[in-house]
């Protein structure tokens, strides 16, 4: 009699509660997040691949019209614009555009969440009334024009100079060096009409810093037609690029461009006709960083959008692999299924456990984002905060998403690599998400700053007793780690029970202290080192600290990774039911471990772990793989994303019903008894 074949694993499971998972997931703007993923689903907004450059510009344009038509861009502007002053939406709402294509999405951030939010935050009540309706209908396209050649994420010594004429009572703009050239700006190629430019403030023989001002640089008709460059304005277009290419980016320069004194966006900076100074703000270096404050919503949205991007890909991923079969099992006749495979589960299981942790530490970035910039905590601290936490989830999230796209596209093989399937798209549309608003790693050196920083009030803040007490203590525990003593108590602990080991590892309280250890380990020693320098000549001193930079760096990941970890472990207390909470416990152990497992050589080195407890960390990540398995369609269909949200045919289920024909084929092949016999089984039974 034909045995039975086993049927493809669907890891259905009823006791997982799917909604609740995804309420989880899409956070306190969940209605917003839901609305912009069906829209998505409107061919007009779909990505069509392989678009000629021109046409693909044009359609992306166009899209941004059908955005504003249908409503859909005003959540962050005044309400007596016909804003609705909802910040958090807003963004939570313009993250999931990338589901149709990144390219809108990023071209819809630079009209309204960079030149838009520019004359919000950095201009006043005039401003607001007299620019902002245009640049909300779309009726003035523009650029933000940061950024130069010669000066990327160096935003104070720009070269670009705004010089005031008292007697004209104007703005003098001018690019003085090719290196002064502003680049990379969406819009600046074909489509803007206005930029909002950062320029030096010059007046009265004085530098007063980076300031933005409003700068129209192209003719624009009555009819909304935007014509040819102004007198002056220089523009190049930067062509086709690695991704993102419905974008029009390009470079601006300006020839002693002549803009009106109101065209000083003022809120902290002022010039008055006679071209005296004034600021709310009194030191310079302050005020600077108050005004590039106020922009922090590009981080925090580009977080949210390549984490976007990453639960896509995972979707498509695990879906293909809980349905493709490749090479015989235990049974002869039938194949397994890719998902099956421990290494699969290794490839993919712990990316989809690192995107919860990003999706919910970007929920509470955002929550805090949205009570800042809508004034329900609104102090400097709250700013700083919020710009700390944006600083270190964009790098995180964008290095995610290259990541997690680039293991899908080689997890699906072949059928990754296929256009239509959207991982090769996504990978590069992602690329530059890891340097624009930010490279990633002068970032995290601005987290690792803040660390220092903090630490540093830490200690100042103590009486001498305390200092006294820390310095013991601290002395105590390099003593405790560093010596064979710390890891023969471990080894005792666990002697002749890897369960004990196992028990200790995945101890949430654990996992916590191993974690924040090595973050205070790090930064600890990093600032004793600076300490040395205390007082020295600045080239010593900043030679001390570039020898220290690497390690800064990777001390303000590790912070990064402590604030995920903390924000799924929060995010497992709003589980209401036990088998789900159960399972997400499951995948934050996978995340917290992961972790640990990636950095064994640093616990072992300091005496953190045994060698024994070390190697239960990858006992019980491998046990947990398998678990996980049962449930990986349900963890990434929990995202949200349906096969027509993502769009990619491997992700559909087509792959299931070839499988399925494939296999009821071979069973009637047997069952006619027409089946050739393997060469191997001829010589089995000759031997």
């Amino acid at each position: 009699m034909e045995p039975t074949m086993p049927e493809p694993r669907t890891a259905r499971l009823d006791h997982l509660d799917h909604r609740e998972l995804s309420d989880l997931l899409d956070g306190r703007w969940a209605d917003q997040r839901r609305e912009i993923r069906d829209v998505c689903l409107g061919e007009s907004l779909r990505k069509i691949e392989g678009q000629p450059l021109d046409d693909y510009r044009e359609r992306v344009l166009d899209q941004l019209h059908e955005l504003v038509d249908r409503g859909l861009v005003a959540r962050a502007f005044p309400t007596h614009l016909g804003g609705e002053d909802n910040h958090g939406g807003n963004i939570a709402g313009f993250e999931e555009f990338a589901v149709a294509d990144p390219s809108m999405q990023i071209k819809a951030g630079v009209q309204w969440g960079l030149f838009g939010s520019a004359v919000l935050h950095l201009g006043t009540a005039e401003h607001h009334d007299r620019l902002l309706p245009d640049i909300m209908s779309l009726r003035v396209p523009g650029a933000f024009a940061m950024t130069e050649i010669g000066h990327g994420s160096d935003v104070a010594s720009l070269g670009t100079t705004a010089t005031y004429d008292p007697a004209a009572q104007e703005f003098v703009l001018h690019t003085p060096f090719r290196a002064a050239w502003k680049e990379f700006l969406g819009n600046a190629a074909v489509h803007g009409a206005a930029a909002v430019v950062f320029a030096q403030l010059v007046t009265a023989g004085v530098n007063h810093g980076v300031h933005a001002f409003y700068v129209p640089i192209r003719q624009l008709a009555a009819d909304g037609t935007v014509g040819d460059l102004l007198p002056g304005v220089q523009a190049e277009d930067d062509g086709l690029k690695g991704g993102l290419n419905g974008i029009d980016n390009g470079r601006l320069a300006f020839d002693h461009v002549r803009v009106p004194r109101r065209n000083l966006l003022n809120r902290y900076g002022d010039v008055a006709p006679d071209g005296t100074y004034s600021s709310p703000i009194a030191s310079p270096g302050r005020r600077f960083f108050t005004m590039l404050g106020t922009l922090v919503q590009g981080r925090v949205s580009l977080s949210g959008a390549a984490t976007v991007a990453a639960k896509m890909a995972l979707a498509t991923a695990v879906r293909y692999g809980s349905e493709r079969r490749q090479f015989a099992g235990a049974d002869d006749n039938s194949e397994t299924v890719l998902l099956d495979y421990q290494r699969h589960q290794r490839r993919l299981l712990p990316l989809v456990a690192r995107t919860y942790a990003a999706q919910f530490m970007h929920n509470q970035l955002l929550e805090r984002f949205h009570d800042v910039f809508a004034g329900i905590h609104d102090t400097d601290e709250d700013r700083q905060d919020v710009e700390t936490l944006a600083a270190a989830s964009k790098p995180l999230s964008t290095w995610l998403a290259l990541e997690v796209t680039q293991e899908c596209r080689e997890a699906c093989g072949g059928a990754g690599y296929m256009t239509e399937n959207r991982l090769t798209g996504l990978r590069a549309d992602m690329d530059v998400y890891v340097t624009f608003e930010g490279d990633n790693n002068v970032l995290l050196q601005l987290v690792g700053k803040r660390l220092l920083t903090d630490y540093g009030r830490a200690m100042a803040t103590m009486d001498v007793a305390g200092a006294v007490r820390y310095v013991a203590d601290r002395a105590a525990d390099m003593t405790l780690h560093r010596t064979p003593l710390r890891r023969a108590a471990q080894s005792m602990q666990d002697w002749g029970s890897a369960a004990r080991s196992v028990n200790e590892v995945r101890d949430a309280g654990v996992q916590r202290e191993l974690l924040e250890d090595r973050v205070e380990a790090m930064i600890a020693e990093i600032a004793g080192d600076l300490r040395t320098v205390s007082g020295a000549p600045a080239a010593e001193a900043a030679a001390m600290f570039n020898s220290h930079q690497d390690a800064l760096i990777a001390a303000a990941r590790a912070h990064g990774e402590l604030l995920q970890w903390e924000a799924f472990t929060e995010a497992l207390n709003g589980i209401a039911d036990p088998a789900t909470r159960k399972v997400m416990t499951w995948l934050r152990d996978l995340f917290g471990l992961g972790l640990i497992e990636e950095h064994l050589d640093w616990y072992l080195i300091h005496g953190r772990l045994s060698a024994q407890r070390a190697a239960a960390v990858t006992a019980y990540i491998n046990r947990l793989l398998p678990r996980l398995r049962d449930h990986a369609l349900d963890l990434v269909d929990a995202f949200g994303y349906s096969p027509a949200h993502i769009g990619a045919p491997i992700g559909t289920g087509v792959e299931a019903e070839r499988q399925s024909e494939a296999r009821q084929y071979q069973r009637r092949l047997r069952a006619s008894g027409g089946e050739p016999i393997l060469e191997k089984h001829v010589r089995a039974r000759s031997a």
